[in-house]
This record gives structure tokens, sequence and C-alpha cells, in this order.
């Protein structure tokens, strides 16, 4: 540990040392914590209860009010690189996923994981961990029933995986669903057979069968436990009841929605009161099918609170177990809210070209999105006459709500703006918190990458310098532990972003970020991030001084980590 995580240790626990007064100090036996991480997918900054949000999200805003929130925790801006990021403690590019999971044929565009970098269920197996993951992987090229499986979760540290290799799908008939190294199906799943199936429901119910599998048969080691939700990623898929609770909540359309989240978030202290919010994406009055677009929200509502009710099983396993005390809890989202448009035009006109029979019980299902079917052999709908909901639709909600989920940024997944790259970051750790400091706020930035180190610092674990022969790059991230004393974050290096051509960079109070155009030269845009969080007062002309100087430092991070200039179809690659 360094000097200052031992500080806290030390100050929040008081049972590290024993004192024999008439004798020297001796060190007492300390039970390493275990570790939760739990990711959600595709959700804005201000969707939970605890940042601003009307969703009802009980067991979120609980593990806040008894932990710290980061109101400036940074993302990838997209689901593959985040993931990549979380797990190994260094830039996505470094690990070879610097975009999705294609070849790309540069070093840091493989889409795949490489053997320079570590996983944090590779790092914590020496110490002891035992580790599971339930969820979305999507972090290898290598996805087929009959593919190479040496990127999969088995193989890259864990002891048992429940979970989806790929992204998207659908949430009754998740694609790649797999049960440690074997495509399964949900009808012919030996181990998991609810009355019915919901994938967010399964990642729940297979994280609490693993708690309680590692209480009978590892009941003295420490866990590692990666939770890692598809929930509310398109399609809108979510369950009937949980959608009725949401039924004339967003009535209004997007702005009373938005302006109440604005004015709880400034209240909580997650914003400042002082940044203003940023323009609005639609007007409701001139936006169509407002049936439709309500019942959208409702379904992504119901969705997120689903996912709660699920975390809190969860943490109901660990409480009954007597582990909550000495466990850390973390919960962050892997990019802003969605803009994308799948699923939002009809394909009504291309349904005679299929004739789908229903799947027998260990038919695979093959489709990510339309057109494809459900497992009792229905066309699945899309476009605005199709209310989302129901396992035979795919419907995403679209740009209007994407900007509420996002309140009160700018951009969206994919983007360097706050709204692609923010996320709520909570930590939960009663042992390593004090009681004066839970429920606090923590302002200094942070970044996916200062996880592992995070998790290192805190189980007293060994980042390796190599494995197996291959040299581990050095970790990029710093420790939090020091935030959760109340110390602030010592970073001496600037935080890098770049995905798809949108590049950013923070360093301190200063932001730079450049949005991708196509057939365009890179036009940087210059913000004070304390006083403007919100993005709306560029100072590229009126600083030149402090943009060059952050340009220059954003091409040597680029440089260091791999990056290549967007669109790669215009490079020749690498091989």
């Amino acid at each position: 540990m360094t000097k200052n995580a031992r500080t806290a240790w030390y100050l929040v626990i008081g049972i590290l040392f024993t004192v024999d007064r008439t004798m020297d100090c001796h060190a007492a036996e300390v039970t390493p914590p275990n570790v939760v991480l739990i990711m959600a997918d595709d959700m804005g900054f201000s969707d939970i209860g605890c940042y601003g949000g009307e969703i009802e999200t009980p067991t979120l805003d609980n593990l806040a009010a008894n932990g710290v929130r980061f109101t400036q925790f940074y993302n990838t801006s997209r689901c593959c690189p985040t993931r990549a990021a979380l797990l190994t403690g260094l830039y996505s590019h470094q690990t070879g996923i610097g975009l999705m999971t294609g070849d790309r044929g540069w070093d840091a565009y493989r889409g795949d994981l490489n053997n320079h970098c570590v996983t944090i269920a590779e790092a914590l197996r020496p110490s002891g961990y035992r580790n599971y993951m339930s969820g979305k992987w999507h972090v290898t090229r290598h996805t087929g029933p009959n593919a190479s499986n040496h990127n999969w979760p088995l193989q890259r540290g864990f002891d048992r995986f429940y979970g989806t290799i790929t992204g998207a799908g659908s949430f009754f008939d998740p694609a790649t669903l797999c049960r440690n190294n074997k495509y399964i199906t949900p009808e012919n799943d030996t181990e998991y057979q609810p009355e019915t199936f919901y994938y967010t429901d399964a990642i729940s119910d297979n994280a609490v069968n693993y708690l309680r599998d590692h209480t009978q048969d590892h009941a003295d080691a420490p866990f590692f436990l990666y939770v890692a939700y598809t929930c509310a990623h398109w399609p809108m898929h979510a369950l009937e009841k949980e959608i009725e609770k949401y039924q004339g909540m967003y009535d209004g359309g997007y702005t009373p929605i938005r302006e109440s989240r604005y004015e709880n978030a400034r209240a909580l202290g997650v914003i400042e009161s002082g940044w203003p919010i940023s323009p609005a994406a639609r007007d409701w009055g001139q936006t169509p099918h407002h049936e439709w677009e309500i019942r959208c929200m409702e379904v992504y509502a119901a969705m997120i609170d689903r996912m709660d009710q699920g975390i809190g099983r969860i943490v109901r396993q660990i409480e009954k177990q007597g582990k909550l005390e000495n466990t850390i809890i973390v919960y962050l989202q892997d990019n802003g809210g969605c803009a994308e448009g799948y699923g939002r035009r009809s394909n009504a006109d291309k349904r005679a070209d299929f004739d789908f029979q229903p799947f027998r019980s260990d038919d695979l299902q093959t489709k990510i999105w339309p057109p494809m079917q459900t497992r009792d052999g229905r066309w699945v709908r899309t476009g605005p006459e199709t209310m989302p909901g129901a396992e035979d639709t795919f419907v995403a909600y679209g740009l209007g709500w994407a900007n509420v989920s996002n309140t009160p940024f700018r951009g969206y997944k994919h983007d360097g703006f706050e709204g692609g790259i923010g996320t709520p970051f909570i930590v939960h750790w009663p042992a390593g918190i004090a009681d004066e400091r839970q429920s606090e706020l923590i302002h200094d930035p942070a970044h996916l990458i200062d996880v592992m180190a995070t998790v290192i610092d805190a189980t007293g674990a060994r980042y390796p310098d190599t494995v197996n022969g291959e040299k581990i790059h050095p970790l990029e991230g710093i420790s939090l532990l020091p935030a959760l004393a109340g110390e602030q974050l010592q970073r001496s290096a600037p935080l890098g972003f770049e995905h798809h051509g949108n590049l950013a960079l923070r360093d301190g109070r200063w932001k730079i970020v450049s949005a991708y155009r196509k057939d365009q030269p890179t036009e940087w845009e210059l913000y004070d991030m304390q006083a403007d969080r919100t993005e709306l007062n560029d100072l590229a002309t009126r600083r030149p001084d402090k943009l060059n100087e952050l340009v220059a430092k954003w091409h040597a991070w680029s440089e260091r980590v791999g990056v290549q200039p967007w669109p790669f179809e215009n490079k020749k690659a690498q091989n």
C-alpha cells in the first residue's frame, strides 16, 4: 500500500496494530477486503436517484448514503474500451481495444485483450482471491461457439462465469450466452431455470448464487465479483409490472424531467449550482409519436428499476453472509446515455422476406439486432408503430431521452463531451470509509484506470511486471483510497481520451475536447471545468496558450498509448 492509503486504512479501521504498553508494536492479522464491481450499460449521469434522477433506485441511493459519490469520474464513452480499461487499469488502447472488438491492424486496435495487460481477477488470484463474473464480457473478437476462448473470463483469471461474450441483444434470449466456457440457451441451462427468463435478473441471480456457493465452499477466501449488466442498453425490454410503475411520469415530455433532474442534481451537490444546463436536443412539441416516445422512457426506467432490485439482492446476500462491513462495493456506468437510433425505423417492409421457425432448446440465438426472432418463432418488430418492452420488440429510446439521461451535460455515448464520458461512481465500504465521511461527495477527477490501482492498494495484492515471459504495462491509474479518507488526489499526468476520432484531455481544472467531423481538420475546444463543466463557454480563442499546452499533452499521450487517426480506412494497417 502507499503511505496515504495506509494512513487512511489505519485511521478508519483502527485495528491493524495492537500495542503492548510494555513491548514494541506487533502487527495483527488483517482480513483483505472482498471486492464487488457493478457496471451498468448505456446510462446517463442523472439516471439514478442519488445523482438527480426520478427513477426508483433505493439500493444505489442507500449505497451512496452510506458510502461516497465521485462527481467527476470518467469512462471511455463506449462499452468495449471502458471494460478493457476497468479490468486492467490501463488505457484501452494499451490493452488492444482502442475501438471495439474488430481487428483494425494496429496493436492498439486488435479488438482483443493482449498479453501485455492483466485483469483484476488475474492480479488478485495469487493473493488467494476467488473470482466470479456475471454479465457482459465484450473484450474479445473471438466470440463464436467454436472460437478460441483464450480471452474469455475463465482464461483471464475468473473461476466462474455466467453471461454474454458480446455486447447488446435481447433481454429474453441473449446471443452468446455462456456458462463458463460453454454456450448455452435460457432453455437448456441446467443450473438456472426461472419462471420467466429476463437477462438482468439472470445476471443478478447468478451473482447471488456465486456468493452463496462461495460461503459454502470457500468461506475462508476473499472474493472478487464483477457484475456487468446490459441494462439499460437497447433494445428497451422490461417486465410489464415494472413498466406500470412509471406510467404517466413522462407524459409531459423531455423538458419537465430534464429540468427536475437539473434542480435535483444541484440540490444534491453532484453538479455546481453555477453550471447552466446545456441546450435541449429536441423540442417535444415538434416530436412526433408522443405515445411511443413516452413508452420508450417508461420501459427504460423500468429496466433500471429492475437492475436496482437485483443489486439489492446481491447486497443483501453479502450482508447475510456477514461480509458487508469489509466488502468494497463499486457502482459505475460504461458510457453516457445512448442517442443511437437502432430499432427506431420500421422493419415491417422486410417481414415477408423471412420465414422463422421456433428454436429448439439447444438452438442458439445468433442475432444481436433485427432481423431476428423470438425463441418461439415470432418476428421481432421495430419502429414507431412498435410499443417497446416485450420480447418481440426492438427499439432504442433515442436522442431526446438520451439528452435527458445526460442532464445537465452536452454529448452522448461515443463523445468526448461530459455527457459521453461522465459517469456516476459510488463506493461503499463500511470498514474503509469513516462514519463521518459517509454520503460525502468527492469532486476530484478520477478515471477507470484508477480502479485497478485502488483494488491493488486496498487488498495488498501485487501488480505483476511480467506474466509468462510477457512484459506487463505499468499501471496508468492512481489509488483512490486517499480520497476516501478526505485527502486530495495527487495525479501527475492528465487523463486522455480517444474514440472514433472524438478526442479529449482533462488536466486539472482544464479540458480540451474535439468532436470528429468527417473530412474536416481537428478543431479543439477549451473549457474551464471548475467554472463551466457543462462546456458552454469555449475559451479556445481567448486562451490560446493554454489550448496549445493541452493539445501538445494530448498528442504526447496519444502517441504513447498508440492512438491512430480516424477513420482507419484512410491509412494502411500495420500488420
